[in-house]
């Protein structure tokens, strides 16, 4: 007992309403999250007109498609949850349940939050762009991060679940549907992205010769000290995907399910071209 992981200070007696209530919150802010996203629609419409406006409702449509998706997931998750619990739980009620499988039901816990947090932070992402003060690449970090909550939170239920199981079969049609709904939501973002940066088209026609090369230098001096950025940013990354991994106690145990771990950055000027021979 002593050797157990203190992850939630609450009581075991306590998980079963935890997770009744986690739940509820999540589909909460999903809920929320379909509500916000049809008021930015209409103010988008209100607002924009042209490309913007065609941008903003595709992006925006395709966040809605993927709420949707997940409400459905979460719906679905609940049922099989209920399900686990009903067939497992014997004689005993469903908080001596939850107590009994103490760890499953804290895993389940953490993936509802990260469902739910995913959510909101999608939609906060989508209202920043469409007001455009935010960038178009936090909506695409934000779907990829949707979908491995998704993933998280399908692989806790399935770990008890039976094989057999009618809600587990509907679970993993609904994690493909969200992984899909995702990449849409990637695909919109990327495609408005290029729109909007083809009607802004940079006309250099006016400018004089000197002036062009200067132009010309200070535009490579800003690619090499991006590309410096970029190296020390993905180095960063993988730092902070080494200490995530420490923290929930992946670095010394490989996943069971074989899912492969993120590689480091490759560091540039490793692999050097061989010199050229010299003729004779």
């Amino acid at each position: 007992q002593e050797l157990r992981p203190k992850s939630l200070d609450i009581k075991q007696e306590e998980l079963g309403d935890m997770v009744e209530k986690e739940m509820a919150s999540t589909s909460e802010a999903i809920e929320d999250a379909v509500r916000r996203i049809e008021e930015m629609m209409s103010q988008a419409r209100n607002e924009s007109s042209g490309v913007k406006l065609e941008v903003n409702e595709r992006i925006l449509n395709s966040c809605t498609d993927l709420m949707k998706a997940i409400r459905l997931l979460v719906t679905t998750s609940t049922n099989l949850q209920k399900e686990i619990v009903e067939s497992g739980r014997g004689a005993a009620t469903t908080q001596e349940f939850y107590a009994k499988n103490s760890r499953w039901t804290e895993g389940l816990i953490s993936a509802s939050k990260a469902v739910g947090w995913g959510a909101t932070q999608l939609v906060e992402s989508a209202d920043r762009v469409v007001l455009h003060t935010g960038k178009y690449e936090e909506l695409i970090v934000c779907s990829h991060e949707i979908a491995a909550s998704t993933a998280q939170l399908v692989a806790a239920s399935k770990v008890k679940a039976e094989k057999s199981s009618r809600n587990l079969a509907r679970l993993q049609e609904c994690s493909r549907n969200v992984n899909e709904m995702a990449a849409n939501v990637v695909a919109s973002t990327k495609s408005g992205q290029e729109q909007i940066e083809e009607k802004d088209t940079m006309d250099f026609s006016g400018m004089s010769l000197i002036k062009l090369k200067k132009e010309e230098m200070e535009t490579q001096v800003k690619v090499l000290e991006l590309e410096k950025r970029l190296e020390g940013e993905r180095v960063r990354l993988g730092e902070l995907r080494k200490q995530h991994y420490a923290l929930a106690g992946g670095c010394e145990d490989a996943p069971e399910d074989g899912e492969a771990r993120p590689a480091p950055a490759p560091r540039r000027g490793i692999l050097k071209k061989p010199p050229i021979a010299q003729k004779p």
